[in-house]
């Protein structure tokens, strides 16, 4: 949490928009959530962000949940109301945000999803809602991404979804596809790391997004790249989603000349050129 660029965002954003408020870090020791949550409350504090590990542990000690929530599981941003916080998911709308400013759709697409965890099944249920033709859960133990496949199917019913091991990839040949890496392999400082390594996995990648945004060229982005396909990283995703969780406190829309100086000020943060 030392290294959060969520006060960048927020502070960045107050500054140019000319409101009082500043946006600081907590940390929030094991078994002093719900103290946290009433703390926060009971301090008049407007609204706070959840980090890893405790967007699902959060949850029992709201008063509401917003529908996207509850469906991913997670919560990642509270907004206070009467009698405490309704929790919201800013993540995955985020995502959303970023592929279109990246100008990147995902009706109709062909999407596979490489991990199986937490971000891999609120991707899932993204590409689903956002009318993806076709969702593929690639991960290499199989069982946990038939469980996500399942998992999905509940929420989801019309969504063309399955599970595919790592090891079967040679079966992907042929097709085109969308790629989300969800998983935290490459992050920093293991830069040199990539889920799949063999170059002819990534012919069958018209467009990467790799969640991970530290390093900024991901070995997963490296890869798509060098097999002619486009790749992005994490960074606007992170951005969009602070953006949201900015307009759900303060009821006001953030424009995206606005957006665009707070990703600037991300990126000199990051010594990103």
């Amino acid at each position: 949490m030392a290294h959060t660029m969520s006060p960048v965002i927020h502070n960045t954003l107050a500054g140019m928009l000319g409101q009082n408020l500043v946006y600081v870090p907590f940390p929030v020791q094991a078994g002093e959530l719900e103290a946290a949550v009433k703390g926060a409350y009971a301090l008049h504090i407007l609204g706070c962000n959840v980090t890893v590990p405790y967007k699902s542990d959060v949850i029992p000690w709201l008063k509401e949940l917003d529908g996207m929530a509850r469906q991913i599981g997670a919560v990642n941003t509270l907004v206070r109301v009467e009698g405490g916080y309704k929790g919201y998911n800013t993540d995955m709308p985020g995502l959303f945000r970023a592929m279109a400013s990246d100008g990147v759709g995902i009706e109709g697409e062909s999407v596979l999803i490489l991990g199986a965890g937490g971000v891999a099944r609120a991707v899932a249920v993204l590409m689903a809602q956002k009318g993806a033709a076709e969702v593929i859960i690639c991960n290499r133990t199989l069982e946990k991404a038939e469980i996500l496949v399942e998992e999905v199917k509940a929420m989801q019913p019309r969504t063309q979804i399955r599970a595919l091991p790592l090891a079967e990839q040679e079966s992907l040949k042929g097709r085109k596809y969308l790629a989300i890496q969800a998983t935290s392999v490459g992050m920093h400082p293991h830069c040199d790391a990539a889920v799949v390594e063999a170059p002819a996995f990534y012919e069958n990648i018209h467009t990467g997004y790799d969640l991970v945004f530290n390093p900024a060229n991901t070995r997963f982005m490296q890869l798509v790249r060098e097999a002619g396909g486009k790749a992005y990283n994490g960074l606007k995703m992170l951005l969009y989603q602070g953006i949201i969780a900015y307009e759900l406190w303060n009821g006001t829309a953030v424009g995206e000349d606005a957006a665009k100086a707070v990703y600037g000020r991300m990126k000199q943060e990051m010594g990103i050129k």
